[in-house]
């Protein structure tokens, strides 16, 4: 038997933001990031409809862009001392992920982050709290997923947390709130969102539901990926409903070894998530071609491109990715992006190691060893085609 889960609503479009002053409750954290939300007036708007709610509200802020054990257990004090009935995380990945670890902790205090890292290990939330997740940036679908990552300075170790009890309640997902981000964002997050609903679509334990909604994804993606880089309002708007779908589609598929690969590489070499999986994506399908190669042939298919053998939609579907990075003036290449030889050789059997062993790794279409993955890695640091 297989589960979907996605939130109970989700509300979309201009203005869903407005949908807070529904809210039925007394008091709400918001969880934001360091970044212009006050200077925006989201956050205004958003105190302006809960306060329209008769709900009192506390904000926590600077959430750094990897959200760290500290982060969250300060955090937790904060909800200790107003318990909220409502958690409210507004923004991109990190200050939602923050906001899901908090939630686990204000309800449940003696539980630690080694229990919360085992998958589907987590006791029955909404004991005290709702969760509200706002997506202010196209890319990481947290606002509908069951996942969340958390970083312990201290020990470097990275929390992966995959429950469905941290699925949000509510995602709201406001077209007007994506029109402000800076264009090299729009590249980053437009392209994990297209890894999300590749991998999705090809993983070991995708179904109809997750196929449809990763497809549809996808095809938005392509459509209006390099127009809404470019400025364009409406494509833009669009972008924002596509990554949504594939972050629906993904928390129930989960992924692959593009973010294997990325999740290890992002902090060891300072790569931002999106750019990291756009660099790799062509190489894993090359590498995935072997055991995934109808399935890829058969996205190339449904969005029109050349090719009348499985291995030509396949590479028509590889030269498409390249031409958005292209397009995008993300590199092609771990060395593009700036990494020294010698950097580079010397965390090769690291990041090929831990890479391997990541989560995601398991439900990736084609099984691979750390030697293998040192291979890919080498391919992509040095532009070269995949071919074993």
């Amino acid at each position: 038997m297989a589960r979907f889960t996605i939130p109970r609503d989700v509300y979309f479009g201009e203005g869903a933001i407005g949908e807070l002053k529904n809210l039925k409750g007394k008091r709400a954290v918001l969880v934001i990031g360091d970044g212009p939300l006050r200077e925006l007036g989201i956050l205004d708007k958003a105190e302006g409809y809960l306060k329209e709610a008769g709900i009192e509200t506390v904000v926590i802020e600077g959430i750094e862009s990897d959200p760290s054990v500290d982060t969250v257990m300060n955090g937790v004090k904060v909800m200790n001392d107003f318990e909220p009935d409502w958690i409210i995380g507004i923004g991109g990945g990190s200050p939602i992920d923050a906001a899901k670890a908090m939630w686990i902790f204000y309800e449940y205090p003696e539980f630690t982050f080694e229990e919360a890292a085992k998958p589907f290990n987590l006791p029955e939330l909404r004991q005290k709290a709702k969760f509200v997740a706002i997506s202010t940036t196209s890319g990481t679908g947290t606002e509908v997923t069951s996942f969340a990552v958390i970083t312990d300075n201290k020990t470097g170790v990275k929390y992966p947390i995959a429950d469905f009890n941290i699925t949000p309640d509510i995602a709201i997902v406001d077209n007007d709130l994506a029109q402000t981000m800076p264009q090299k964002l729009v590249s980053h997050t437009g392209m994990d969102a297209l890894t999300h609903a590749f991998e999705a679509y090809v993983s070991t334990v995708s179904n109809e539901f997750t196929d449809a909604l990763a497809m549809k994804s996808i095809e938005m993606t392509v459509e209006n990926l390099v127009e809404s880089y470019n400025g364009d309002k409406e494509a833009r708007s669009k972008m924002h409903t596509a990554q949504c779908l594939a972050g629906m589609s993904f928390s129930n598929a989960i992924l692959g070894i593009v973010h294997s690969m990325a999740h290890k590489t992002g902090r060891v070499f300072n790569i931002p998530h999106g750019c990291a999986n756009a660099i790799y994506l062509p190489y894993v399908i090359q590498f995935n071609k072997k055991t995934a190669g109808n399935i890829y042939a058969d996205i190339a298919r449904r969005l029109g491109l050349a090719g009348n053998t499985q291995d030509e939609l396949v590479n028509s579907l590889v030269e498409m990715v390249i031409d958005f990075n292209k397009k995008m003036n993300i590199p092609l290449t771990l060395r593009e992006f700036g990494i020294s030889e010698q950097d580079f050789n010397d965390k090769l059997d690291e990041i090929s190691t831990t890479a391997v062993s990541d989560p995601c790794t398991g439900t990736n279409p084609r099984e691979i060893s750390v030697t293998e993955m040192k291979k890919i890695f080498a391919c992509t640091y040095y532009g070269e085609n995949v071919e074993f």
